[in-house]
């Protein structure tokens, strides 16, 4: 196994990892816009 391997690995990790770090960010996000508006209507 030659070290490209590894390298496509490791940059398909970080991308996956990245992608799913700004989805969960993304849904965090609209959650608290939601919580804030609930606040503000109260």
């Amino acid at each position: 196994m030659d070290h490209w391997t590894f390298v496509t690995a490791a940059y398909a990790i970080t991308g996956v990892g990245s992608l799913a770090m700004a989805v969960a960010s993304y849904v965090a996000m609209r959650r608290a816009e939601r919580a804030a508006d609930a606040l503000k209507r109260k």
